[in-house]
C-alpha cells in the first residue's frame, strides 16, 4: 500500500467578520508527525477542519490520503450510538479487509482462476491489511479501551450518557484501533492521564502514515512531533526565511521564537531609523544651496557657476535619498504587533481556606482528612476517575456530598474543564462588565482589554463564534473580575496558548489567593514547587 503525503497549497479561509487563514502551505509526508501551534484564534482548529473536509477553503487546494481519521475537540457520534457500536464501527473495515484477503487467497488456489487479475488485487489487499495491522485489531481495541480509561464502562451504555472526557477518549480509542493512513487530531491530550498519554504517544510514534495534530501539551510536542508549524504571523517566519515550519521539538522552538521576535523588532527599528535619516537628508539636500549670501559684483559669474554645480549635486543626493526611501517603502518591515500577554492579578481580600473530613461522593470519590491553608498553593493529581474535578466542585459548593467540608472564603472562583458562559450571544466585553458589577467593581477601572486575554478585535464579537481557546480565556477573565479568595482551577492549561499557559503559571506562583489546581499537565507538574496531593 502506497502511503501518500498530506499537501496544502496557498490555503485561505475567512469567517464572516475576519480572515482566519491566508496563504498556508504545508506538506506532511508519511512517517512525519507535525504539531500545529499558535495563539487561540490563529486558525489551528480551522486548518484541521479544512483538511478533514468539514470546511471548504476560500482559496487554495488540499490533497489528503483517502483513509483519513479526524478527532475534533467536540466529537459528534451517530444518534443512538453505544460504546460497543463505536468500537465495532472502527473494527469493521479491518475485519472486512482480512475477510476479503482470505477470499482472494482461496480463489488463488482454484485451478480455473484468473491468476494474474486476482494476484494483483490480493497484493494490494495484503498491503492494506498489513499497513493497518488488521490481524491485531481486536487486541488493539481492548488495549486502547483499557489504557484510555474506558475498560470499566458498560459497552452497551449510550454515548450520549458519557461525560465529555469519556466521549473524547472513546473517539480516540476508535481511531487508534483503525490506524488510518492520515490521522488529524485536535487537542487529543485533553482528558488523558499519564498512562493514557504514554499510550497515545507510543501509538502515534509507531504509525507509518501522516500525523497532523494541534495541541498545547508541551511534553507531547517534545515527545511526538518531528516538526512544528506556527500559525502566528511573523515577518521572518518560524524558520527565519518567511516559512512557518520549525524542525524540532517545543523546547528548542521556544528559544528560537524568542530570538526570531527580537530579530523582527530590531529589523523594524533599524529600518524606521534609516527612513527617518533618509527623509531628513532629502529635505536638507534640497535646501542646502547657499541662499542667504549675496554674490559680490565681481564674482557673479563664478558664484553662479559654482552655485549651479552645488545645486545639481544636492538634487542628485536628494533624488538618491528619495529613490532609496521608495525602495524601502516597497519592502517595509511591518511593525511587530504586541503579543497578548497575561497581565491579570488574582486579587484576594482575605485568602480562603478549606478542611475536609471523611468526604464521600457516592460512585465518584472518597477522601479522609485533607486541608488547604490560607495562601497555600496545592496541586491535585491522579488518574482519570480519581476525583480531582469532584473535589473542586465540592469545595465550590456545587456538588452534594457526605462527610464534613468547611470552606472559608468571601468569594470562591471555579474554572471548570468545560467552558461555562452565561450568554452565548453576549460579547466578552458585556459579560466582563456584568461580572465586575456583580463583584461590586467598576469595569472601567480594570478593563478587559488590559488583562491580555482577549484580542481587541474579539471584544465585541458574540461569544458563540469564538474558538474554544478564546472562550477559555474569557472564562479566566471572568474569574479576574472580582477578588477571589479561594481559586479552584480544573485543568487550567487546556485549550490555552503556550505563551499564556506559562504566564498563567507565573501568576499562580505569586497570587495572594489560596489556590487549588487539578491538572494532568506534565509540564506544569514538573515545574510545581508547592504542595501536591495525589488522589486514588
Amino acid at each position: 500500500m502506497l502511503l501518500l503525503p498530506l499537501v496544502v497549497r496557498d490555503l485561505a479561509w475567512s469567517a464572516p467578520d475576519r480572515v482566519v487563514l491566508d496563504g498556508v502551505d504545508l506538506t506532511v509526508s508519511p512517517g512525519q508527525r507535525v504539531g500545529l501551534i499558535g495563539e487561540n484564534g490563529s486558525g489551528k482548529s480551522t486548518l484541521l477542519r479544512l483538511v478533514a473536509g468539514e470546511l471548504v477553503p476560500s482559496r487554495g487546494s488540499i490533497e489528503v490520503p483517502e483513509d483519513l481519521g479526524f478527532l475534533a475537540q467536540h466529537t459528534a457520534f451517530a444518534p443512538g450510538a453505544t460504546v460497543r457500536s463505536v468500537l465495532e464501527d472502527a473494527l469493521r473495515p479491518l475485519h472486512d479487509g482480512v475477510e476479503r484477503l482470505e477470499q482472494l487467497a482461496a480463489r488463488l488456489a482454484e485451478a480455473d482462476a484468473d491468476q494474474g487479475s486476482i494476484a494483483g488485487t490480493y497484493d494490494a489487499t495484503l498491503e492494506w491489511v498489513t499497513a493497518h495491522d488488521a490481524w491485531d485489531a481486536e487486541r488493539r481495541a481492548v488495549l486502547a479501551a483499557q489504557r484510555l480509561g474506558l475498560a470499566d464502562i458498560d459497552h452497551d451504555r449510550p454515548v450520549a450518557e458519557l461525560s465529555g472526557g469519556q466521549r473524547s477518549r472513546l473517539a480516540l480509542a476508535a481511531l487508534l484501533t483503525r490506524r488510518p493512513s492520515c490521522l488529524v487530531l485536535d487537542e487529543p491530550t485533553n482528558h488523558l492521564d499519564d498512562d493514557a498519554l504514554a499510550f497515545l504517544e507510543d501509538e502515534l510514534c509507531s504509525l507509518p502514515g501522516v500525523v497532523l495534530v494541534a495541541t498545547h501539551d508541551r511534553v507531547f510536542l517534545d515527545a511526538v512531533c518531528t516538526a512544528l508549524v506556527d500559525l502566528d504571523p511573523s515577518h521572518f517566519g518560524t524558520d527565519g526565511d518567511g516559512g512557518r515550519r520549525f524542525s524540532g521539538g517545543y523546547s528548542s522552538y521556544q528559544q528560537h521564537k524568542l530570538d526570531a521576535r527580537r530579530r523582527w523588532e530590531d529589523a523594524f527599528l533599524a529600518q524606521h531609523e534609516e527612513l527617518n535619516a533618509l527623509r531628513d537628508k532629502a529635505v536638507a539636500d534640497t535646501s542646502a544651496v547657499a541662499r542667504n549670501r549675496a554674490p559680490r559684483d565681481n564674482d557673479k559669474f563664478i558664484y553662479g557657476f559654482k552655485g549651479a554645480n552645488v545645486q545639481q549635486a544636492a538634487r542628485r543626493r536628494a533624488r538618491g535619498a528619495e529613490q532609496r526611501i521608495a525602495r524601502i517603502e516597497r519592502e517595509l518591515v511591518p511593525k511587530p504587533s504586541a503579543p497578548l500577554g497575561f497581565s491579570g492579578d488574582f486579587d484576594a481580600r482575605d485568602p480562603g481556606w478549606a478542611t475536609v473530613h471523611d468526604l464521600c461522593v457516592p460512585g465518584r470519590m472518597t477522601l479522609g482528612q485533607w486541608q488547604v491553608e490560607p495562601r497555600e498553593r496545592v496541586l491535585v493529581t491522579g488518574a482519570n476517575g480519581s476525583g480531582k474535578s469532584t473535589l473542586l466542585h465540592v469545595l465550590a459548593g456545587r456538588l452534594p456530598h457526605e462527610g464534613q467540608v468547611h470552606v472559608s472564603a468571601r468569594h470562591v472562583g471555579l474554572l471548570t474543564q468545560d467552558v461555562e458562559l452565561p450568554d452565548p450571544d453576549a460579547s466578552p466585553r458585556e459579560l466582563y462588565r456584568l461580572a465586575r458589577e456583580a463583584a461590586d467593581g467598576d469595569a472601567s477601572s480594570v478593563p478587559l482589554r488590559s488583562l491580555g486575554l482577549i484580542h481587541p478585535r474579539d471584544l465585541h464579537r458574540p461569544v458563540s463564534v469564538l474558538s474554544l481557546g478564546q472562550q477559555r480565556r474569557l472564562a479566566l477573565a471572568l474569574l479576574l473580575a472580582g477578588p477571589t479568595d479561594l481559586l479552584l482551577l480544573d485543568e487550567p492549561t487546556n485549550h490555552l496558548s503556550l505563551a499564556l499557559v506559562e504566564e498563567l503559571e507565573d501568576a499562580l506562583r505569586t497570587t495572594p489567593a489560596t489556590v487549588v489546581v487539578a491538572s494532568h499537565d506534565r509540564w506544569l507538574r514538573r515545574r510545581w514547587r508547592d504542595r501536591t496531593t495525589s488522589l486514588g
